[in-house]
């Protein structure tokens, strides 16, 4: 019977609340806390893309067919090992036939010289003019110059010769491989023949807005000083994960992009194990902390028209929505509020959908409104 009674006053309440009017608290109590500063430890994070310190194209420098291909995709090499190798045949006949010219060229020379020799005994005894004697000089200067061109393109055929083994400037890791053996390449391919990276450190590049930077600049001395001001950053992987090496930002481009209003900037992370590979993605964390924050219960806050707003508990226990400034960065329970709240101000913590501008309330602390539910709860299991 008592049930029933409980049931009928219940739809009586339900029928008296219409027209979208909600149904009225059974007390007028309402969570209260107020308002103190705590320590805060946030991130914020940044798209990022990984190169490596040098991603060097590796390209031929003479034309020819590749005849082996040394190495394969993502092979770690050494600086000065051989990776491609491109027909010689070709490079080898040129070297032999410049040093046939050297060979001729240096014979010219040396029967010039003779030559030169008997015209100016000649010349010393007047059989012969002045005119005889400087044309042999001058042939014989000629003959000299032909040899130091007979020696040049000797140099540059050797050269030639060389370039047919391609070799990595440096350590690094080989990438895509996109000519194989039989494949004609010269120094004006479009695309490298692959591409070597130097992994031991590794460049992450990331971007943040102008305004987030002047927050880092201001108060230190300019932006290497914001550099030396910025904490040990971490790097999120694209499983989740965070890197398990530490990284410094060294570097912030000197010029903001007007199209998006962006500066990019650059971390810089120890490689030991081999494991970010250059081309790869990311996200850079930076931590913030700040030892005197003002926090406040996301389900303490509302929002219009992007607008976030908490009620304020005035000293007469009436409500007054407070609009309020919080940091973009959360932990998912609270926001950091940097403006619109003051130590000392009280907010309603619970049930904010029910009140209204200028409500009186009755002000209780947490604990005693999670005392209060235990006790409604109580009682209601002991009427059923």
């Amino acid at each position: 019977m008592k049930s029933r009674i409980a049931y009928l006053a219940l739809c009586l309440t339900l029928a008296g609340c219409g027209n979208g009017s909600q149904i009225p608290q059974a007390s007028n109590e309402y969570a209260v806390r107020d308002v103190t500063t705590s320590v805060c430890n946030l991130s914020t994070s940044y798209p990022a893309t990984i190169k490596g310190i040098q991603d060097i194209e590796i390209r031929p420098k003479v034309g020819g067919f590749i005849t082996k291909v040394h190495v394969d995709e993502g092979d770690f090499v050494h600086k000065g090992q051989v990776l491609f190798s491109i027909d010689r045949v070709q490079y080898e006949a040129a070297v032999k036939s410049a040093e046939a010219a050297v060979r001729v060229a240096k014979t010219t020379v040396s029967t010039q010289e003779l030559t030169v020799k008997n015209k100016k005994m000649l010349h010393s005894q007047g059989i012969i003019s002045d005119y005889d004697m400087e044309m042999a000089e001058n042939e014989l200067a000629s003959a000299q110059a032909q040899l130091a061109s007979a020696n040049a393109q000797l140099v540059d055929a050797k050269n030639n010769l060389s370039f047919c083994s391609v070799t990595s400037p440096s350590d690094g890791v080989v990438g895509t491989i996109p000519y194989r053996v039989g494949s004609l390449v010269s120094s004006t391919t479009a695309e490298p023949l692959t591409t070597v990276s130097n992994i031991s450190q590794m460049y992450v590049y990331f971007s943040m807005t102008e305004k987030q930077l002047l927050e880092y600049t201001k108060g230190t001395d300019g932006v290497q000083g914001a550099l030396a001001a910025i904490p040990p950053v971490n790097l999120r992987l694209v499983d989740g994960s965070l890197y398990d090496q530490t990284g410094k930002v060294t570097n912030v481009s000197g010029v903001i992009d007007i199209a998006t209003g962006s500066v990019s900037m650059r971390a810089t992370f120890d490689n030991p194990q081999k494991i970010l590979r250059s081309g790869g993605t990311g996200s850079i964390v930076i931590p913030v902390r700040d030892s005197s924050a003002i926090q406040v219960p996301q389900k303490a806050t509302y929002e219009i028209q992007d607008k976030r707003f908490v009620y304020v508990v005035g000293k007469d226990n009436k409500v007054k929505n407070t609009e309020i400034t919080v940091l973009s960065q959360n932990d998912g329970t609270n926001y950091v509020v940097t403006s619109g709240l003051k130590v000392g101000d009280r907010i309603v913590v619970e049930g904010i959908n029910t009140l209204n501008d200028g409500m009186a309330i009755k002000p209780v602390t947490e604990a005693q409104a999670a005392a209060n539910r235990r006790n409604a709860a109580a009682q209601s299991a002991q009427q059923k």
